[in-house]
């Protein structure tokens, strides 16, 4: 790609990223609105149904950091066609199979492509443009997941209400097509790289800067998703416990004006910008452990909270591209797994908040977890968090 071409952002080529993390969300959040349906269906619990939610997120786990590794010397337009059509095939068959075992093997196997799509996502997009907009071409390409996350389980549900649980695999289906030839016909190729070039996936781990970077993600997402999956134990304190739609509602929103600021100011300010958004997570933490029974602090902490988070994919994305250069999708296939451990174990962590500290440690738990994450971005300033 020319200079000329890359010197403003290439919104038609973004777009097709932005349906490719809405689609990959989308396929693993919507069978959680659609688990009466596939059970019936199926002849299984629906506790085994939503087994098809955690094969997929297993997948992407285990596949993203040695399928990227193993595939570094495709050309990055080959590989990323490759993963999306696998998509499409495993979620064809998935429409099409009514044995409970073969759909979670090919839930399994279309949890691997979402790990190789995430794990090409973030560098394709930053070759795209140039250095100086980065960090905004993050933020375009990267809101389809928010929006995946805020509606694919209501959108799923209502999908599966007009036509049935396989229906909504086949709108997948057709979706994922369309992205498949949006990218043939419009993304541009770029080169994998030469032998000489492959660092062992050893020496990628050891690149200065990039475990600060993966620690502060790994305490970030903790102390995000031990308060967001228990969110509705937690508003008892304030008796909002009823209105989880509208403050989720809330987080959402701010969270779409986090990554519109983020990318505002990524590409200049990222050390700053990480600093403010987990001082500020901080603060909206320590606020809820201290007034988490006042309806009004609790809408305007999930607010701040919604901010901070909103682009921080973006912030800790960038940094490690900053950090890892010719090795960004190897590095970036590290920050996938990460990321899904931290989820995961946020989740567990709640879990055991919940039974054994009750409600009100969750405020105090994720104080202390964002305050790591502070205090690693702070101590990073030579190598992982550094100012432009």
């Amino acid at each position: 790609m020319s200079a000329k071409q890359k010197t403003a952002l290439p919104y038609w080529r973004l777009f097709a990223f932005t349906l490719a993390g809405f689609l990959v969300i989308m396929t693993e959040t919507m069978p959680a609105g659609l688990l009466p349906q596939i059970s019936e269906a199926l002849g299984v619990s629906k506790a085994l149904a939503g087994q098809l939610i955690t094969l997929y997120a297993l997948g992407s786990v285990l596949a993203a950091i040695p399928v990227i590794a193993a595939t570094r010397s495709w050309n990055r337009r080959r590989l990323l066609l490759f993963a999306v059509g696998g998509l499409l095939l495993f979620n064809v068959i998935t429409a099409l199979s009514s044995h409970y075992g073969i759909i979670l093997a090919v839930r399994f196997a279309a949890g691997m492509m979402a790990g190789v799509i995430w794990g090409l996502f973030p560098g394709y997009v930053m070759r795209l443009v140039k250095d100086g907009l980065q960090g905004r071409a993050l933020a375009i390409a990267g809101v389809g997941q928010p929006i995946a996350f805020a509606v694919g389980v209501p959108l799923g549900t209502w999908l599966g209400g007009i036509f049935d649980w396989r229906g909504v695999f086949w709108v997948m289906s057709v979706l994922t097509l369309l992205l498949f030839f949006w990218i043939r016909l419009f993304i541009p190729d770029f080169a994998g790289q030469s032998a000489s070039q492959r660092l062992p996936l050893s020496k990628v781990a050891q690149i200065k800067g990039i475990w600060a970077i993966l620690l502060t993600l790994l305490f970030w997402i903790l102390a995000h998703n031990t308060l967001y999956t228990y969110i509705e134990p937690f508003l008892t304190l304030s008796g909002l416990e009823g209105r989880v739609d509208v403050v989720l509602l809330v987080f959402g929103v701010a969270a779409l004006l986090g990554i519109w600021l983020t990318g505002l100011l990524v590409d200049n300010h990222p050390r700053q910008l990480t600093l403010i958004s987990l001082a500020t997570f901080v603060v909206a933490a320590l606020t809820l452990g201290l007034f988490g029974d006042v309806k009004p602090v609790v809408f305007v902490c999930v607010a701040l909270w919604g901010v901070t988070f909103g682009g921080a994919p973006i912030m800790l994305q960038t940094a490690l591209a900053d950090a890892a250069r010719e090795n960004t999708d190897v590095a970036q296939s590290m920050f996938v797994t990460v990321f899904n451990i931290a989820v995961g174990g946020g989740s567990l962590a709640g879990a055991i908040l919940l039974n054994q500290f009750g409600v009100m440690s969750f405020a105090w738990a994720v104080l202390i977890l964002a305050s790591f994450a502070f205090m690693i971005v702070w101590s990073a300033r030579h190598h992982g968090f550094r100012a432009r």
